[in-house]
């Protein structure tokens, strides 16, 4: 008999562990809970609307209470004795919305889609929003039996469907899914040859292009009796499949969408893991939130890069690395006293959790930029520099202030990134490490 090593014989155990783990709590299959998330500034709360059951479960079945980041909100599925069987993390439109003006003198309700597999005994399931400050704002916990009759049942609804990139099954792969909005009937072919080329500038950029082998992708289309998004402070309003919009909190260029159970009834049985809302405009602008969904452009000039922009925050739970010029901006986003869960933006509260051992010996901190950071708009010049002042612009790590909205007080791993210039081609270290550790946390057991 064949003599395997003892390590090989306990990383075997503990793969079919982890898969063992799997199959004695859940099966293969989908249910969708329908929330809604209201409230204002001052106090929210958390209400189930519906439950669904949908197709095979897309998601990932190893390490399943873990989570690699904590994102503004949780939910966990909990045996009765309590033992916990499943976390996601993830991030709300409503938790934006928080941080407005408008959110201290109105109450407000957002629609919240959350998938989990479904389970095969009764469990608790717990549904936790988090404040600014990390700490828990709200939360429900009730008790799920999968023999409920009135667990809704959602079929096939015939759109057409085809995969754009095909890694493998769906166990070890990530799967993304690409949903029409504001396409007319007579612009099928328009919607999948756009998917086609937003999917291939993602994986043109790396880590994405060296692991896209472990990605499917697929496209759904969903005709719009109007085309393109609604414009409000134009007047414009539009009749489309997800009901999409410019000017989200009076952002112009903001563009999201507040009708979630639309997009998640489109997508159907359709296994997936990360939603694109593929918007048919020639307007700037899209979004990106965290394990929810994102939202870019069809056919602006810029629509590419923004959109790989946005991905890196919905995929990757990446920050902007941006601020916005003035010291004493006071967005409530990133409270100074507080580190920031987004693992490329600190306070220095915590840093020792983010890149500081990534940082070479004997860094300046806070860093000194560059003279060409100093002395011009990167922005405008960016085309002119060579591979080399752009490659230390965007490499050469340090702890440079100016991010997530403020000049001062919050950093950034390097002078210039993805998540802080359209025009900087290129993720950061710090940013990649991210990704591929994302990409490695849900594909890999």
């Amino acid at each position: 008999m064949k003599r395997f090593p003892l390590i090989l014989l306990m990383l075997l155990a503990a793969v079919q562990s982890f898969a063992a783990g799997f199959d004695s709590n859940f099966k293969n299959s989908t249910l969708r809970l329908d929330y809604i998330l209201a409230g204002n500034a001052s106090r929210q709360d958390v209400y189930l609307q519906e439950i669904c059951r949908t197709g095979e479960w897309a998601g990932r079945r190893y390490h399943l209470d873990s989570l690699l980041l904590e994102g503004n909100a949780q939910v966990y599925v909990r045996s009765l004795e309590g033992e916990l069987l499943y976390a996601q993390s993830f991030s709300t439109l409503f938790q934006e919305w928080l941080t407005t003006e408008e959110a201290s003198r109105l109450n407000k309700a957002f629609e919240c889609p959350v998938v989990i597999p479904e389970p095969k005994q009764k469990v608790k399931v717990e549904l936790r929003l988090n404040d600014h400050h990390r700490r828990k704002a709200a939360s429900m916990e009730f008790v799920l039996d999968p023999e409920d009759i009135l667990i809704r049942k959602i079929d096939g609804n015939g759109l057409p469907c085809k995969i754009l990139m095909e890694g493998g099954d769906l166990d070890s792969h990530y799967d993304i899914v690409i949903v029409a909005e504001g396409y007319t009937p007579a612009e099928e072919a328009k919607f999948f040859a756009d998917a086609e080329r937003l999917n291939s500038f993602l994986f043109i950029h790396n880590p994405f292009k060296e692991h896209a082998s472990r990605f499917n992708v697929r496209a759904v289309f969903a005709p719009s009796k109007d085309a393109g998004p609604s414009q409000p402070a134009k007047g414009d309003w539009k009749n489309t499949a997800t009901a999409s919009n410019y000017d989200t909190f009076y952002t112009e260029r903001y563009l999201t969408t507040s009708s979630l159970r639309k997009v998640h009834d489109i997508i159907g049985t359709v296994p997936f893991e990360q939603i694109i809302l593929l918007v048919n405009t020639e307007r700037y602008g899209g979004g990106g939130i965290f394990n929810n969904i994102t939202l870019g452009t069809a056919d602006h000039p810029f629509a590419p890069v923004v959109f790989v922009h946005e991905f890196g925050h919905s995929f990757a739970g990446l920050g902007d690395e941006y601020d916005y010029g003035e010291d004493d901006i006071e967005d409530p986003t990133y409270p100074l006293d507080t580190e920031p869960w987004e693992p490329n933006i600190t306070t220095m509260v915590d840093f020792a959790s983010k890149w500081q051992d990534m940082l070479p010996a004997g860094i300046q901190i806070p860093t000194e930029p560059g003279a060409l950071m100093k002395n011009y708009d990167l922005r405008r010049i960016w085309n002119t520099l060579n591979d080399k002042q752009k490659k230390e612009i965007n490499s050469k790590l340090g702890v440079y202030e100016g991010a997530g909205y403020r000049t001062k007080k919050l950093y950034r791993p390097v002078q210039e990134c993805r998540m802080r210039i359209n025009e900087c081609e290129e993720f950061c270290p710090v940013c990649c490490r991210t990704i591929v550790r994302m990409i490695d946390f849900c594909t890999t057991k």
